[in-house]
């Protein structure tokens, strides 16, 4: 091989993006793995990114699995990635920290949200992005993570966390929402789960602590606490089934579109009829499924509002 040969070799492996662990491409669509987005409390935080093939300068949604604040992983969005890359919309689906027996995750979870949207605006150029076009989707206590790092991410018991990240003087403001089923109200949480979930209560997991021994900790965690028309520039597109048992839709999904409403926030709400928790990571092209059902509302909302 020439020395010129040698030079373009190396020139062209230097070029390469550095974020990728692993690379697959189908069609038009190519999929990075093990994308390490941060270090927290000696954890390394990963997420998948799927992306259009082509180059551009893409909208982001950053997707952030449910599991009750305590389980889950990324592969959540291994359906709404490809089917959104396909229509030019890149997806970074991420993991977090868990809430575990005696150590809860809050604030903790939602920093690393945050360090999820730095680390896609500081990357930007490498990973084909636009920094300006970013959203937060999420279902369940995903949906709970995306609402409250859109409305809450810059205040200071959430910012303050992320001072030291590589990229954390950066803004981890976000253009839109797309929620599953979420929780809203972190103290309707926990009463329903009194009764639905009793040797299980995830919200005190999450939270440390009961809603009889600290109230103020649930307010604090609750996305329906910081709706306010002063902070009203992000738009939401809120979904739910309406046989839910986990996470009832009248005490979370219905309040929080009327509050949002009330204070002149750009909401839409998608209701299945007939859905029930646990549907957001189904296949989207599965014929007559939820997440069909949702999904060209889901793009409409991102072409008009992302």
């Amino acid at each position: 091989m020439s020395k010129l040969a040698n030079i373009l070799l190396l020139s062209a492996t230097m070029l390469m993006p550095r974020f990728a662990a692993a690379q697959t491409v189908s069609g038009d669509v190519e999929t990075h793995t093990d994308i390490e987005y941060v270090v927290h409390g000696g954890q390394s935080l990963k997420g998948t990114l799927y992306a259009p093939r082509a180059p551009g300068k893409y909208p982001v949604v950053v997707g952030i699995h449910g599991g009750g604040w305590q389980i889950g992983s990324a592969a959540s969005y291994r359906y709404w990635g490809p089917w959104l890359a396909a229509r030019g919309y890149a997806v970074f689906s991420i993991t977090y920290r868990f809430s575990k027996p005696a150590q809860k995750s809050f604030p903790e979870a939602v920093q690393d949200v945050r360090a999820a949207v730095q680390f896609l605006r500081g990357k930007a150029a490498e990973l084909k992005i636009d920094p300006d076009r970013i959203a937060l989707m999420g279902d369940s206590a995903g949906g709970h993570l995306a609402s409250l790092a859109a409305l809450a991410g810059e205040h200071a018991a959430f910012r303050d966390g992320n001072k030291g990240d590589p990229y954390g003087a950066l803004s981890s403001r976000v253009k839109a929402v797309i929620s599953f089923y979420g929780v809203y109200d972190m103290a309707q949480q926990w009463r329903h789960d009194q009764m639905s979930r009793p040797r299980d209560h995830i919200t005190e997991k999450f939270l440390g602590a009961s809603l009889l021994d600290d109230r103020r900790v649930y307010f604090d965690a609750s996305p329906l606490s910081y709706v306010s028309q002063a902070n009203n520039a992000v738009s939401f597109l809120i979904n739910w089934g309406t046989e839910d048992d986990i996470v009832d839709p009248k005490a979370q999904g219905e309040m929080f579109v009327e509050a949002l409403k009330q204070a002149r926030y750009y909401v839409r709400s998608v209701i299945v009829t007939g859905a029930p928790h646990f549907w957001a990571s189904d296949p989207v092209d599965e014929p007559n499924s939820h997440g069909g059902f949702v999904a060209t509302r889901l793009l409409r909302f991102l072409q008009a509002r992302l």
